[in-house]
């Protein structure tokens, strides 16, 4: 691992561009920059081409003699198959717009993270090969030959693109720099060219059910231990179902909920809204993960993942599914899986049985998100709320790229939010909604090898964090993505120390008031309710 600079030093960035044209600009693989190439196992599980032992520093990265084919091959294919994908190729008059919008730029000052310029990284070799002007005039018309060269920008730069889609909002023409992010990735898997951080859950997915390849065993015993915490915290002991057959929802969550704290915070909270509501639902150990990691590989390898979803809806038969915190789990249900997937007839369009409305906006994929749920159960009045025990956290939001941009979630989670918590500071405002920054750290790119890119591509959303710590006392950042519970606590810990970070349902649970708890003391995480010291004294 790479020695992270201080951040003093890391806030130091030169924008002055290089002497040379970007072309005639070599990559130069920098420790701290990149993640560690894909292992043989893991590509070979899900039976991806060309598995073998390689290191992205190193120069020969054992490619198939007629690698060139391979991927001009595959782009053709894709050309054919993506009408967007020509349409982004063409249609670019590379006028900026999009240059400065990118969390990796402005954290790094290289002008090939810039959108407009990470896609003229593919787009040249398509003027090249496929456009008439390219194979004419060459370099005059923007198009170069597909060098191991250029080979190897493709790699480093789009494992520099969360595909956060922040540069598609500021663009005249649409352009969706993650889609072309998507199809780079593609193209590099034709030859074997993942990281690890991807393919390693990729294969624990398709073999397990869940990234993390948590054992069914493995899922219920961890869920024993925030349920002994529940009871620690509350008085109560909850008894979740798991595979049951016949229950009326089933739930999925991403697994970093079920493993890693703060999700389990997160986790914790939906155990203890579904036991106050006395909610008809079940967990599944196999359909034990909501995110998808094939989605930063290739289309039809998160079409594979995302199956397990329904195929366990339609063999537990419940009526619909509800959905736990995630990104761009999200992103891929609402967008995707639908056409993936779909149609999935044999479920029954989500109603709530506690307030009795019902979600048209899930007629089509039977699958409702959990802040969309519970923001209409605050709106029918169906819970007690004390949102004085969360009176010691100042609350800012971060909006969740894949759950605000890509799948207009803005204000269910808002709503909520300020209904649990009485001191809520918005971040600047082009900052957030649909201008939302990245975490700096998704698609893959939460591995602790590259920690100097996560640090750089972080900066933009970490310094409006720091906004709004320092001038009003924000003490907490909360999110709607488990990726966001995993990237931003070592975000914050370097750039604005003091600010943790927390889902949204572990407030929500620290405000609930359950039926016959006993008197809380303490919030989800053990630290003492405010006033708890006064009422000691006294006592």
């Amino acid at each position: 691992m790479a020695k992270l600079p201080k951040p003093e030093e890391l806030s130091k960035i030169d924008y002055t561009p290089p002497k040379t044209s970007w072309m005639d600009t070599p990559v130069v693989f920098k420790e701290g920059m990149f993640c560690h190439g894909s292992k043989p196992k893991s590509l070979e599980l899900v039976g991806f081409p060309n598995p073998r032992d390689w290191r992205p520093a190193d120069a020969d990265w054992k490619l198939p003699e007629n690698w060139k084919q391979i991927l001009l091959e595959g782009i053709a294919e894709r050309l054919e198959k993506y009408r967007s994908f020509r349409l982004f190729m063409d249609i670019c008059v590379r006028c900026g717009a999009c240059a400065d919008k990118c969390h990796f730029f402005i954290g790094t000052g290289d002008p090939k993270n810039m959108p407009v310029l990470r896609a003229e990284l593919i787009r040249s070799v398509y003027r090249k090969e496929f456009t008439l002007a390219g194979k004419i005039f060459g370099k005059m018309a923007g198009a170069r030959e597909l060098t191991i060269d250029v080979l190897k920008e493709w790699w480093y730069y789009f494992f520099q693109c969360t595909e956060c889609r922040r540069c598609s909002v500021f663009c005249p023409y649409g352009i969706d720099q993650a889609e072309i992010t998507i199809i780079g990735r593609e193209l590099l898997n034709l030859l074997g060219l993942n990281i690890e951080w991807i393919a390693g859950p990729v294969s624990n997915c398709y073999m397990k059910g869940n990234h993390l390849g948590l054992e069914p065993h493995t899922i219920v015993g961890n869920l024993e231990y925030m349920l002994d915490d529940i009871e620690t915290v509350t008085g109560k002991r909850i008894k979740p179902t798991f595979n049951r057959k016949g229950a009326e929802i089933l739930f999925v969550t991403p697994s970093g909920d079920l493993f890693a704290d703060p999700g389990t915070y997160t986790c914790m909270g939906y155990l203890m809204l579904f036991e106050e509501l006395g909610l008809d639902y079940t967990w599944s150990t196999y359909a034990s993960e909501g995110g998808n990691f094939g989605f930063f590989t290739s289309n039809e390898m998160a079409k594979r993942l995302n199956s397990k979803i329904y195929a366990e809806a339609k063999r537990l038969g419940v009526k619909w599914i509800l959905g736990g915190e995630c990104g761009h789990m999200w992103r891929v249900l609402s967008q995707y899986m639908d056409t993936w997937n779909g149609p999935a007839d044999f479920l029954e369009v989500p109603k709530s049985p506690i307030t009795g409305t019902v979600f048209e906006n899930a007629k089509s994929m039977k699958m409702v998100h959990v802040a969309e749920f519970t923001a209409d159960l605050i709106k029918n009045n169906k819970l007690k709320l004390d949102p004085k025990r969360n009176d010691h956290l100042k609350v800012t939001w971060h909006d969740s790229c894949n759950v605000a941009r890509g799948m207009g979630m803005l204000e269910e989670p808002r709503y909520v939010l300020k209904n649990v918590v009485n001191n809520f500071v918005e971040m600047p405002e082009d900052t957030i909604r649909e201008k939302t920054f990245c975490c700096g750290s998704g698609t893959g790119l939460n591995a602790s090898e590259d920690m100097d890119l996560r640090m750089k591509g972080g900066f933009p959303r970490a310094n409006a964090v720091k906004f709004v710590h320092e001038h009003y006392g924000v003490n907490m950042l909360a999110n709607v993505c488990a990726i966001d519970r995993a990237t931003l606590p070592p975000l914050m810990d370097y750039w604005v120390p003091g600010v943790k970070v927390a889902g949204l349902h572990e407030l929500v649970a620290n405000a609930l008031v359950m039926t016959g708890e006993k008197e809380r003391t303490t919030d989800l995480r053990g630290e003492p309710l405010p006033g708890i010291e006064q009422k000691e004294e006294k006592a």
